[in-house]
């Protein structure tokens, strides 16, 4: 069992997300970054499915009450094991009542915990992912108990590094390819969305980041239609509103563009006020 002695920013359990539920209105959920929860699961040969913590800006304090081993992925968060720095991208041996804690954000915007296994938070609508309409709660509160399986450290060389590629903390292009929408934008508008430098406003989540400077259009709405994580929608007033993991599964503003995969794990790693940019994929 993981015992959380402080809960952190934003700090949920996540895993791939709740799919095939979308006819009824629930969003998919799921981590933010992809790609780091994914190399935190593989350094520990878990399947890329198992849920981790997801760690937003500032950390967790966590007291292990079970031997096990762990890595730790994405942004750089400075971990400490009893007060004594880890690496990330590492796989560590945890011994019962050892305490993880976190430091002050170096890099990034969120990380990835893992667990030999996985978080065996309840299963809801085949997913661990924590979304407050469909789980009881979207985070993880301070005395939360959060059951993972025992495991023997002998069975696994610990300490071996497994080379991490950070481009996805340090990329700031997205790339996209074109929305329903977007040849009802004027040339201009179309070349403008291509060229300028974006800066994440301070209105961003797991559910939407807004980009800055706006865009003049004269766009109207659309009728309600089908909308994805990364479907980037242009407003009225100019608003670009970029849809993320827990985002509704229908809207009414045009969906100009749409981000890939991999566009959407580099916004996820972006605080507010960083630069983008935008690429047309062909």
């Amino acid at each position: 069992m993981l015992k959380v002695l402080k809960s952190g920013f934003y700090t949920s359990i996540q895993d791939k997300g709740r799919f095939g539920q979308r006819n009824y209105g629930v969003p998919v959920s799921g981590v933010m970054d992809s790609y780091s929860s994914q190399f935190a699961n593989a350094i520990i040969g878990n399947s890329k499915e198992a849920a981790v913590i997801e760690i937003t800006m500032t950390g967790p304090s966590l007291q292990f009450l079970k031997p096990t081993i762990i890595a730790i992925s994405g942004a750089n968060i400075q971990p400490q094991l009893n007060n004594v720095d880890v690496e990330m991208n590492l796989c560590i041996s945890i011994k019962a009542n050892d305490i993880l804690s976190f430091g002050r954000l170096k890099t990034g915007f969120r990380a990835y915990l893992a667990v030999k296994d996985g978080f065996q938070s309840p299963l809801v609508l085949g997913s661990r992912s924590m979304y407050k309409a469909i789980t009881i709660d979207n985070r993880i509160q301070g005395g939360d108990i959060i059951e993972y399986e025992s495991y023997d450290v002998n069975n696994q060389s610990a300490n071996a590094t497994i080379k991490c590629i950070n481009e996805i903390i340090e990329l700031s292009t997205l790339e996209v390819y074109k929305g329903p929408e977007f040849n009802k934008l004027a040339d201009d508008k179309q070349k403008q969305l291509l060229e300028i430098t974006f800066k994440v406003s301070k209105l961003n989540s797991r559910m939407a980041y807004q980009l800055e400077p706006i865009i003049e259009n004269n766009l109207e709405q659309i009728l309600t239609a089908p909308v994805l994580p990364g479907t980037l929608q242009l407003t009225p007033s100019g608003q670009l509103i970029v849809l993320m993991r827990d985002c509704q599964t229908t809207g009414g503003y045009p969906r100009v563009l749409q981000l890939t995969e991999k566009s959407i794990n580099i916004l996820s790693q972006k605080t507010t006020g960083s630069n983008l940019k935008i690429r047309l994929k062909v």
